[in-house]
């Protein structure tokens, strides 16, 4: 059997083709973009595989290199992504790939005459922000996408592109906070890491176990193609981490420098890190993969003490004095265009406004004691929240786990603020919809189920949740817990990437 596989020098990707190499009955083929840095990692970890590993060439964006991936695969794995801060950086760079090309590889698996199955990953990074109001969340909450994410709005856009495709077995799989071996150095290297907030719920998954769930997978394809064809097919699901593996972003934060011998207060001001406007949730559903593949193997402490034992230099840090470490290494990073420190320097108050609140809730950011912080509530709030019997759900008005028909479709619309008018038709049927401003658009009962629903930011980088949240009983559930039922704002990038925002009229 032939498993095409893309992004395969991706940090998850890379920990796939080494899970899957173990599998000698199958044949591997390798989309690499002409001069990645890494392909000569990936040649070495190929080099006792001879024939049974292929290369393609080519960029995912062109239609051709796609139909030559695809022909005569038995499996399509896509794992390509341009990912923060690449993304944020050069977002033309995840236009090409995370929605162009995933349109070119849809369109190439169409066109095949015996079709290969699509595995599709996704991200957490759809549904948007999460507080502690609803911490925890599920496939079909609604998909909210962060202003000014440029990589979570092209993959919103690339995962409708499967869901509404002619592709017949594809599963689409919205992956976790990665855990992996370059995670310190990524983060060290720009102002990403102060966009996390620091009472965001983040459940963690590790490359290797996100790889293994991709070789788990086929492997299950390859002996029992038949248990999967309910339980896989034409679904979606969020990968997990498992309980040991859900924590909020200072817990995490806090873990990485205590590597060095100090903690989060050490090196950070309450005001270098976003309020808002950041992506993280608690899968509700996160153990439905794991019962059926069995993939989660790590935990965040064996990933940090892995991390330790890779890199014993990080001990070095605990000789040198903090403030001279917060100098050199974080008070650096707060002066990249990426860092809220550099927007408020600069004056981008769209940026502040939008991870903030506004100018005014940035600048009365002056000591620790301004912020409430989750995990050091002394009144066991966070355990509390982490028990999943607590969970307070996005109220769509039915389980979407459950048996869903044309009356819990209509419902969804419903409290979406629009309609529902195809009078019959199911979960794989384009139907006939209205949405709240009146406008009529096509899309399949089970994209919609998903969490699907059109906005601007579909057809163009245009942010107005707050307009269309006074409307959409859904995405207010989850957008009022971190904006105020006043704010009347709209959120936009022009033809060239900068951000702007304005009142809604």
């Amino acid at each position: 059997m032939i498993a095409a596989l893309t992004g395969v020098t991706g940090n998850m990707g890379v920990e796939a083709l080494r899970a899957l190499l173990e599998n000698p009955d199958l044949r591997l083929r390798l989309l690499i973009l002409p001069g990645d840095r890494r392909l000569s990692e990936i040649k070495n970890l190929c080099k006792n595989a001879g024939e049974r590993v292929e290369y393609v060439f080519g960029s995912l964006s062109e239609r051709e290199t796609c139909e030559k991936l695809v022909s005569g695969a038995d499996w399509v794995v896509n794992m390509a992504s341009v990912i923060p801060p690449l993304s944020d950086k050069r977002p033309g760079l995840a236009v090409e790939c995370n929605e162009r090309g995933v349109e070119c590889l849809c369109a190439a698996t169409e066109a095949q005459t015996r079709q290969p199955k699509l595995i599709h990953i996704s991200t957490m990074a759809l549904y948007g922000h999460r507080t502690q109001a609803h911490p925890w969340g599920r496939v079909g909450d609604p998909l909210a996408v962060s202003p000014f994410d440029v990589y979570a709005l092209t993959k919103l856009r690339g995962e409708r592109r499967v869901l509404e495709s002619n592709v017949e077995k594809w599963v689409i799989l919205r992956q976790t906070a990665m855990l992996h071996k370059r995670l310190l150095r990524d983060n060290l290297s720009d102002g990403l890491l102060f966009h996390t907030a620091f009472n965001a719920p983040l459940e963690w998954v590790t490359a290797e176990d996100s790889g293994r769930l991709i070789a788990n997978i086929l492997m299950t394809g390859m002996e029992r193609d038949g248990e999967l064809e309910e339980r896989l097919w034409n679904r979606v699901f969020n990968i997990g981490g498992g309980a040991e593996n859900r924590a909020t972003g200072f817990d995490v934060l806090n873990d990485g420098f205590s590597l060095i011998g100090g903690g989060l207060r050490d090196f950070f001001e309450p005001n270098y890190n976003a309020l808002r406007n950041f992506h993280g949730v608690w899968f509700y559903d996160g153990d439905a993969l794991q019962n059926l593949f069995h993939y989660q193997t790590q935990t965040t402490v064996d990933f940090w003490a892995q991390v330790k034992k890779r890199q014993p230099w990080l001990n070095l840090g605990r000789a040198v004095p903090k403030p001279l470490l917060k100098k050199l290494i974080i008070e650096r990073l707060c002066q990249d265009p990426n860092a809220p420190r550099y927007w408020r320097a600069h004056n981008d108050e769209a940026r502040i406004t939008a991870y903030f609140g506004s100018v005014k809730k940035y600048d009365d950011l002056k000591d620790w004691e301004s912020l409430h912080l989750l995990s050091e509530d002394k009144t066991g709030k966070l355990q509390e929240l982490l028990d999943p019997q607590n969970a307070n759900l996005v109220d769509l008005g039915f389980d979407p786990a459950g048996e869903v028909g044309h009356r819990e479709l209509a419902l969804l619309a419903e409290k979406r603020g629009g309609r529902l008018l195809s009078k019959s038709g199911g979960l794989r049927d384009r139907l006939d919809w209205e949405d709240a401003d009146g406008r009529r658009f096509q899309m399949r009962g089970y994209t919609v189920l998903a969490g699907h629903w059109p906005n601007p930011g579909y057809m163009r980088y245009c942010w107005d949740f707050d307009r269309l949240a006074k409307r959409d009983k859904l995405l207010a559930q989850v957008w009022y817990d971190s904006h105020g039922r006043d704010e009347d704002l709209v959120y936009t990038f022009n033809d060239d990437f900068k951000a702007g925002y304005g009142k809604i009229t």
